[in-house]
């Protein structure tokens, strides 16, 4: 397969210099006849019929989906291609137009369709590019950045019945944007994160080139897989790895009274060390019961004997397991049902939310087990879920540099505290105070973050304004921990001038030398 002819994997980001409020008309009438003269595309404005449907056809944090959090932009742009995409990149820089891009819209502060400031901004859509192409014989896919995962695992299992992805369980997360800041399920403690996996990418630069990964260089290679598309364009190629025919999956329930306390602790200890096939988290919620959900890369036999050996205490019964191919796993993880058609997994609506806010953390020591029941006492009742991904395995065997993501060995868990009705200032009011009690029994210096659970509540710049490296520190050595360095130093190598920024994107830092 020719490089020329690989499909475009896209994760563009904000664009220069906003124009003030008296200058709007004027850039973007000049930015629409730039357009004109290179590849005439759909563009669309408040007027325009479609504009509202296009506009909220991937707010999945409904919390942005209202003029009083997120202002409507001066216009959406949506590429049909390649061409058109690199046009409306030149043509933004030109014209000195802020842009927003959106591949899947689930960016968790919503910045891909909206800004802090005040200033008018656009949206560059990429849902239309969104082609897959996937060659099982050399062990590889190339994927769009506007596709979904729900389509790219689809694609993948109609090519063959012993290949998958790596990545995450929502099927309508966009692509580009889940590459480019890691990416993890099921399978990361067997083969690790998804930014893991990426072979090769084509990304359109600063000055608006299409790069691959041999004319782009392995430093902005390094940084665009886990770096953050907020900060590097990106286009990138997804590796495909074989999985077996068969895996088991199972959900149990276990209430307080159950011993569900004595479990988590126990939980911590066992899950990042058991068969690195074996992929079982833990939900702790405000009903006061904990679920362990998991999936087996094997048959449910199997399973039981591993489970029975390392974990008995859960009292895991063959009734519970169920064995089905991979695919419909996926479609499992996404719906919590067994059955449903694989075909849910290209439902682009699939996973809309109400209002939520999201943090995270990362344990490298066990939590006590009065301190567990304290965290149940803070859930009782809250609509807030804390979701617990063990590590281990794959993830203990790569070095925290190898990657911008730097979240390895030494970490027994990830969580993520998930207010899915976080419609109030007293709902975040209140999930920011419970943060701040677990601060004592996560991670520190730094206290880590998972970039794909973007948290503005950790710092920010406002859009428009220049972020130096120290004012960056805040909250770039929470997501990159040791490799924030090396990132911006990458930036300031091939954006020196901040073309691509966001509220949190890296900051370039300029050494004579580098």
């Amino acid at each position: 397969m020719a490089l020329q002819s690989l499909i475009l994997l896209l994760s563009l980001l904000p664009l220069f210099i906003t124009p003030s409020i008296a200058s709007q008309n004027t850039t973007q009438e000049s930015f629409l006849h730039c357009l004109s003269h290179h590849h005439p595309l759909p563009t669309y404005t408040p007027n325009t019929t479609s504009y509202n449907t296009l506009l909220n056809s991937t707010f999945h944090n409904l919390r942005f989906a209202t003029s009083a959090s997120a202002a409507e932009p001066v216009l959406i742009i949506a590429p049909a291609d390649e061409a058109q995409a690199q046009a409306s990149v030149a043509c933004a820089r030109a014209h000195r137009l802020n842009v927003r891009i959106r591949s899947g819209g689930h960016d968790y502060e919503g910045l891909s369709y909206r800004t802090l400031s005040d200033r008018p901004f656009a949206i560059l859509d990429l849902s239309n590019l969104r082609e897959i192409d996937v060659d099982v014989e050399n062990g590889f896919a190339w994927v769009q950045s506007g596709a979904i995962l729900g389509e790219l695992y689809y694609k993948v299992a109609q090519a063959s019945k012993t290949h998958g992805f790596p990545a995450g369980l929502c099927p309508t997360i966009g692509v580009g944007g889940h590459l480019s800041g890691g990416g993890f399920g099921t399978m990361l403690r067997q083969q690790g994160i998804a930014a893991d996996h990426v072979i090769d990418a084509r990304v359109i630069d600063a000055r608006g080139r299409i790069l691959d990964r041999a004319s782009m260089g392995e430093d902005l290679f390094w940084a665009i897989r886990g770096g953050g598309g907020a900060s590097f364009c990106v286009i990138i190629s997804y590796k495909v790895f074989p999985v077996p025919p068969t895996v088991t999956v199972f959900t149990i329930n276990r209430t307080l009274a159950q011993g569900a306390t004595r479990l988590v602790h126990k939980w911590q200890t066992v899950a990042p060390r058991l068969d690195r096939r074996l992929f079982v988290r833990t939900l702790l919620s405000g009903s006061g019961a904990a679920a362990f959900n998991s999936m087996f890369l094997g048959a449910r036999e199997e399973l039981m004997r591993i489970m029975d050996q390392r974990f008995p205490e859960l009292g895991l019964k063959a009734e519970d397991c169920f064995e089905m191919s991979w695919i419909e796993s996926a479609v499992y993880f996404a719906v919590s049902k067994i059955g449903q058609p694989t075909e849910v997994l290209l439902d682009r609506s699939l996973s809309t939310y109400p209002a939520f806010k999201a943090k995270s953390d990362f344990v490298r020591e066990p939590i006590p087990e009065e301190v567990l029941e304290a965290i149940f006492g803070w859930l009782k009742g809250k609509t807030v879920v804390m979701l617990m991904d063990p590590w281990g395995g794959r993830m203990d065997d790569v070095s925290e540099s190898e990657i911008p993501f730097p979240h390895r060995a030494g970490n027994l868990y990830n969580i993520q505290y998930y207010d899915y009705m976080a419609s109030s200032k007293g709902h975040v009011e209140w999930l920011r105070r419970f943060y701040e009690y677990m601060g004592a029994y996560v991670s520190k210096g730094p206290r880590r973050a998972y970039l794909n659970y973007r948290d503005l509540d950790l710092g920010w710049n406002e859009e428009g304004n220049e972020t130096s490296f120290e004012e960056g520190e805040v909250w770039g050595r929470k997501y990159f921990v040791g490799n924030y360095e090396r990132l911006a130093l990458v930036k300031g190598v091939v954006d020196p001038g901040n073309f691509f920024r966001n509220e949190q994107s890296i900051p370039p830092l300029i050494v004579k030398g580098y």
